[in-house]
């Protein structure tokens, strides 16, 4: 299949670019969180309240590794249509993965917000869009 950039090529690949630095930085500050965690852990005498937190440490941790994947993924392989599919799946699991911190979020005690939960998912939803737009790009 002869690489060339077209309009999906590019919305996927300024979207992989936005989500490995998003995810980069989730990266930094779960880190972070996890040693504050730890550190709340350590001073509380390890109460039950400290699962939750972890909980929530261990699924921040994995969503930002999962966009980071994504958005390294979605720039390799921006300029070849077939491997849209690779790209659609990954925005799929970050999107999931928002969305189950969010319920988590609400399970631990925190407030629901429509408003954060849609900002969360604008990236992944575009990079969705951008794969879909390479794909069709490949049938055409």
């Amino acid at each position: 299949m002869e690489t060339t950039k077209t309009k999906g090529s590019g919305f996927l690949k300024v979207t992989g670019i936005l989500m490995i630095i998003g995810g980069g930085i989730s990266i930094i500050v779960s880190i972070i969180a996890a040693l504050g965690v730890a550190a709340l852990a350590y001073i509380s005498d390890g109460e039950a309240s400290s699962t939750m937190l972890y909980a929530s440490v261990t699924l921040m941790v994995i969503s930002a590794a999962a966009q980071l994947v994504a958005g390294i993924i979605g720039v390799v392989n921006c300029k070849k249509p077939e491997k849209s599919g690779v790209c659609i799946a990954w925005g799929i699991i970050v999107a999931a993965l928002c969305v189950a911190g969010t319920i988590l979020n609400s399970i631990g005690g925190g407030s629901f917000s429509v408003f954060s939960l849609m900002l969360g998912l604008v990236l992944p939803i575009l990079y969705i869009i951008g794969a879909v737009f390479n794909k069709r790009e490949c049938i055409a």
